[in-house]
């Protein structure tokens, strides 16, 4: 079965390349299959913290990825990076409720609530806030993405625990999301650090091959309203 159902889709990352980290081998098969693609990062680096030439370069990388990938349009709210516990929920919330009504995306992809970044946190509740089924135009499907060195980071069971239970083929488009990480040239790390193209990989092929497939990547359903 394929992925028509999946309809416009908006991936809703906390910072650039969460998106590829978590789910890059399923934009690239929706894009390959006329899909419009949508992608919001919801933060960016500022000043001091974040030197504006980094910053600059991680934005640069990300359109590159991007346009690698296929993706329709990239939507940047330029919240600040690292510091979402420091803006207004309502003003988050509204940041993402805006943007859900202007792309209306019949799927959301989302980063997990037990991450260990407050930002992945932050985002997920605003997103379902943003997702809330209050006319037929709300999303149809929501599911949360993991993120290597995040979502497994935390203090499972104490905190929430990732526990899969949708699993999408990668295995035409692993090579491709390996490559657009590749592109985040400030972001990839040597093995075994878990930004590492070898654990990338690895995890595609675990995740694949707890349901028979050479390659996937997990997701968590959050809601699913068949309509």
């Amino acid at each position: 079965m394929g992925l028509e159902h999946f309809g416009r889709v908006l991936v809703i990352a906390p910072h650039p390349d969460d998106e590829i980290l978590g789910c890059g081998g399923t934009m690239a098969r929706l894009t390959g299959a006329g899909h419009e693609v949508h992608v919001a990062i919801v933060t960016l680096g500022r000043e001091p913290a974040f030197p504006a030439e980094g910053v600059a370069r991680v934005q640069d990388e990300a359109r590159r990825a991007h346009a690698l990938i296929g993706v329709h349009a990239t939507h940047r709210l330029d919240l600040p990076a690292a510091a979402l516990d420091t803006v207004a929920a309502a003003e988050l919330n509204g940041a993402l409720i805006n943007l859900v009504n202007d792309v209306n995306p019949d799927t959301l992809l989302i980063p997990f609530l037990g991450d260990v970044h407050q930002d992945h946190q932050l985002t997920f509740l605003a997103s379902m806030v943003a997702a809330r089924p209050r006319s037929p135009k709300a999303p149809a499907r929501i599911l949360a993405y993991e993120t290597l060195s995040e979502t497994n980071w935390y203090a499972a069971p104490t905190t929430p625990a990732f526990v899969p239970n949708v699993f999408i083929d990668i295995q035409s488009t692993l090579e491709r999301k390996l490559e657009a990480f590749s592109l985040f040239e400030t972001q990839v790390k040597a093995f075994p650090d878990e930004r590492s193209l070898l654990t990338i990989e690895a995890l595609a092929r675990l995740r694949g091959s707890a349901v028979f497939l050479r390659a996937a990547e997990a997701f968590m359903a959050i809601r699913m309203i068949e309509r």
